[in-house]
């Protein structure tokens, strides 16, 4: 069971509301760094990114610098971030793509960014919300966890449809904004393996939470 619009957007309010100044956690300079660093950001955290991709600008700081080293090359940068081998292939071919279908330039469609090797849809609305100020909100695993433990999603529910409920419920205007806000409640509060139900502001609101925090207290009870 879902909760109503009406309160899905009372507690997105809320997380909006912890969160004011939350904003892109990976380190980029131009729009060609940030569309690799999202690309490397896949199963990996933004902080282990951040080490490896300087390393990675110095080297290859543009499509032409990085279509012409080998896989190996790429790979020797990124060797520690999850699959990293995936990732140089992907670079190489994307890096070779801009040059050959958009004169070396990030594309800011949905349906260009798509286009590119190793870029999906979550991949591109954070490029074109990052990079070019469009309406987009990209479902991360921190974003589609919250929204289902808060009952906003079903469990079911796929990545694309809980896109389209928080769009249907957040203001287009704030679309990006809100992506920062959900990935911080992700990271900082709702966490994966540990969350910590016991000091977040939305136990009344979460049902997981607050089952997780009854599964506590009978735990607790037994052991004495």
């Amino acid at each position: 069971m879902v909760l109503s619009k009406k309160r899905a957007r009372k507690v997105l309010e809320e997380i909006i509301a912890l969160f004011p100044d939350a904003k892109p956690s990976l380190d980029f300079t131009n729009h060609f760094e940030l569309l690799v660093a999202v690309m490397l950001s896949a199963q990996t955290t933004d902080a282990a990114v951040n080490k490896a991709t300087p390393g990675l600008f110095a080297a290859f700081p543009t499509p032409q610098a990085m279509s012409v080293a080998t896989e190996s090359e790429i790979a020797s940068h990124i060797s520690r971030l999850g699959l990293y081998r995936n990732k140089a292939k992907f670079l190489k071919k994307c890096a070779q793509q801009l040059l050959d279908d958009f004169d070396g330039q990030v594309p800011q469609t949905r349906e260009e960014l798509e286009s590119l090797a190793g870029v999906g849809r979550k991949t591109a609305n954070v490029v074109m919300s990052v990079a070019f100020g469009e309406p987009s909100l990209a479902v991360d695993t921190h974003v589609e966890r919250v929204s289902k433990r808060l009952g906003i999603n079903r469990w079911k529910d796929n990545v694309r449809q809980v896109e389209d409920r928080l769009c249907d419920i957040i203001p287009r205007d704030r679309w990006n904004k809100s992506h920062h806000q959900l990935i911080f409640f992700g990271r900082y509060h709702c966490l994966a393996r540990k969350p910590k139900c016991e000091i977040c502001p939305l136990l009344n609101d979460c049902r997981e939470g607050q089952k997780r925090m009854k599964a506590m207290k009978k735990e607790v009870g037994t052991n004495d």
